[in-house]
């Protein structure tokens, strides 16, 4: 049977090997010397074998035997394994390494997360990948485990049931076109308002459904799911479309939005993560991070 080595009599051998002296071992361990020196027997005994020469007095210095000098370098490497693994595992608990995945709809990973991800990274060296899309694709990457968790709408009732959803954020609904378009004048609009004009639809048009705007989705033609896209059919003069508040793009000079007072559709974007299965620490950590930047 091979002998189990304990980790802190690998280092009382070593201590013992460089500094020549079980008295000073001890120190550095603060350790007694009865202690280092039971520790050692111990050890010689798992492996059968001396490790240090007998002494003659309790000045001379301490000496390796052959198979102590052959056995050095290799507790020297399980020692280095071992710190590196518990290095390795201290930094990933607090978030300090690792790999961290998440999805996001476009509007949060481009409104929020930069800030975000600037303040909970720090000057640490954690990988961090975000894949943006709409509610239905991170939902589907959550489902599949490609990510660790998602940011994204629930717009139906089906069966959540092998998921969790903490409501993080909430927008309403409005209308968005040219600063030159005839809308435009409005403070707000409802959405018979809009039935003269050409609708876009894209990834946040779901959120009509089941309102009194319904049917301006059967009359629309068009359909557009990246928000790069849509921004230039719109800056174009092609039509109008809806998005939620936090979907305008920021500091853009040529569009405007207008807010629906009817019906007013309330959009909430959440955190998405499967129930069965726990997060990484640095995953975990984001999460905790960011509902205390919300709640703050």
């Amino acid at each position: 049977m091979l002998p189990e080595f304990k980790v802190a009599q690998l280092r009382h051998f070593v201590w013992v090997a460089e500094l020549k002296g079980f008295h000073l071992a001890a120190e550095k361990a603060h350790r007694t010397q009865p202690a280092i020196s039971l520790s050692i027997r111990d050890l010689e005994s798992k492996l059968g074998e001396a490790l240090f020469e007998k002494r003659n007095s309790r000045t001379a210095k301490t000496e390796l035997t052959p198979f102590g000098r052959a056995f050095l370098p290799r507790a020297k490497e399980l020692l280095s394994h071992h710190d590196r693994i518990a290095e390795d595992m201290a930094l990933l608990a607090e978030h300090k390494t690792g790999h961290l995945r998440l999805a996001s709809v476009p509007s949060i990973a481009s409104r929020f997360l930069p800030g975000l991800l600037l303040d909970f990274i720090g000057d640490s060296e954690l990988h961090v990948s975000v894949f943006d899309d709409n509610s239905r694709a991170v939902l589907k990457m959550v489902e599949n485990q490609q990510v660790d968790f998602g940011i994204a709408s629930l717009f139906d009732d089906q069966d959540q049931s092998e998921k969790r959803y903490i409501p993080v954020w909430e927008d309403k609904l409005g209308v968005v076109c040219l600063k030159e378009h005839p809308l435009a004048v409005s403070q707000e609009l409802h959405w018979r308002e809009l039935k003269p004009y050409r609708l876009i639809r894209n990834g946040t048009s779901s959120l009509l459904k089941g309102s009194a705007a319904e049917s301006l989705l059967a009359h629309s033609q068009y359909y557009i799911s990246n928000m790069i896209s849509l921004v230039a059919m719109l800056e174009a003069g092609f039509g109008i479309t809806t998005l939620p508040w936090y979907a305008f793009p920021e500091g853009n000079t040529r569009l405007t939005f207008i807010p629906l007072h009817a019906p007013v559709i309330t959009r909430q974007v959440g955190i998405i993560q499967l129930n069965n299965k726990s997060l990484t620490p640095p995953a975990q950590a984001l999460v905790d991070f960011i509902l205390a930047s919300r709640q703050g």
